[in-house]
């Protein structure tokens, strides 16, 4: 904690109702039990706990980090954990193939601005903030054998993806056997009344109850949130590269919000923003476009200020509709060649995907549009267009007279 004391508890029964509703898929062991324990006017500890996996936090992480804002707004204690125990060995609930392991240097350089990321959320005066490590490295053998001994192999071979990984012959190791217990337990080490998680970390939370029960603490009560889709379809995730980061700039954050599916607009609105439904109907009822537009504003604003969302969408009505491009374009030294430029800086994710972006006809000069169809034909000194709503400007720099 930070040092502020922490406002009364509210019962107050609207925010209640919409924190156990808006944007939740389940709650174990029933919605009505969560509310009963809302309304006894007891502090509650609220659990979240994220890997390290990326130095980014993105819009997917925003869905329980908003909810803890909520929890927080009825005076609840939040305590924040940073995974970096859990982090090196690796969570498998959503994948298709084995993670690999973390180097504990790379564990240590992902997290090192995770604070900073989620107070743009979460108010940090009234944050609980911990790292796995000061529980999980102190345990011993034995102890992993006890908390082990609370489940059985068919229990996590049965999950959804274990299966289909073990029914096409791919490899499960041991080694992701033992994440289900260390998140459970990290239950039990804070005393957790609430976890919130994805819907594909089912497994994982349910752990933490059953682990509960072993040292006689009060299971927690589990709210499940839907997982949201990136800007590829799939399941918005660091590894795929399909993000829209909390850290992203403002002009970047407004442009992929607008590239994402019209059906996705009020998921979006539901999730990620705390519009009000109401709001949201009137949102949804107008063009799509300016819907989205409604929902990319609202979104740059949480995370940059009013002034700047604003701004963010005039740039991009610039650059889109009228066709000509945003006052502050990004301008670069040249290092190197154009591409090994446009990778240091960020502004292409890699070399592959600087060749995918100009094969496809993606890159272009803003002042007559003319597609750049080769890397040497890559021009110094003018605006340039990457993908939709990227602009650069590519200089030499100039020698001291």
């Amino acid at each position: 904690m930070f040092g502020k004391s922490l406002p009364p508890v509210s019962t107050d029964e609207a925010k209640i109702e919409e924190l156990t509703s808006r944007g939740v898929e389940e709650i174990i062991p029933s919605a009505d039990s969560l509310k009963k324990l809302l309304r006894s006017g007891k502090r509650l500890r609220i659990k979240l706990g994220i890997d390290p996996t990326s130095p980014h936090l993105h819009l997917g992480r925003s869905v329980p980090l908003l909810k803890l804002r909520d929890f927080q707004n009825l005076g609840h204690t939040v305590v924040f954990i940073i995974g970096d125990a859990t982090g090196v060995v690796g969570d498998t609930s959503d994948k298709d193939a084995e993670r690999p392991m973390l180097t504990e240097a790379q564990v240590k350089e992902n997290l090192a601005t995770y604070v900073a990321q989620v107070s743009k959320i979460l108010d940090k005066n009234l944050l609980e903030v911990r790292r796995n490590s000061e529980w999980l490295l102190k345990l011993n053998y034995r102890d992993i054998g006890e908390h082990a001994d609370q489940f059985s192999v068919s229990d996590f071979i049965a999950r959804d993806n274990i299966k289909k990984r073990l029914d096409t012959g791919k490899r499960v190791s041991l080694r992701e056997v033992l994440y289900p217990l260390m998140q459970g337990y990290d239950s039990v080490a804070i005393q957790a009344d609430v976890e919130l998680g994805g819907t594909d970390q089912r497994f994982n939370l349910l752990a933490g109850r059953g682990l509960q029960e072993k040292y006689k603490q009060a299971p927690q009560h589990i709210v499940m949130t839907e997982l949201i889709l990136g800007t590829d379809g799939r399941k918005m995730s660091s590894s795929w590269g399909n993000t829209v980061n909390l850290s992203e700039n403002p002009r970047d954050m407004f442009g992929k919000i607008m590239s994402v599916p019209d059906d996705l607009v009020k998921t979006y609105f539901t999730h990620l923003t705390r519009v009000s439904m109401p709001e949201v109907d009137i949102h949804l009822a107008k063009h799509p476009k300016e819907a989205k537009m409604a929902l990319a504003e609202e979104i740059t604003r949480m995370y940059h200020g009013d002034a700047v969302a604003k701004k963010a969408r005039a740039d991009f009505d610039v650059a889109f509709s009228k066709g000509g491009a945003p006052e502050d374009v990004t301008t670069l030294v040249l290092a190197g060649t154009p591409k090994e430029t446009l990778v240091l800086n960020g502004v292409v994710a890699s070399n592959s995907e600087f060749t995918r972006l100009m094969t496809s006809g993606a890159i272009s000069l803003v002042a007559s549009g003319e597609k750049i169809i080769s890397p040497e034909a890559f021009p110094i000194g003018e605006v340039v267009r990457i993908g939709k709503h990227r602009f650069v400007k590519i200089i030499v720099k100039q020698n001291p007279a």
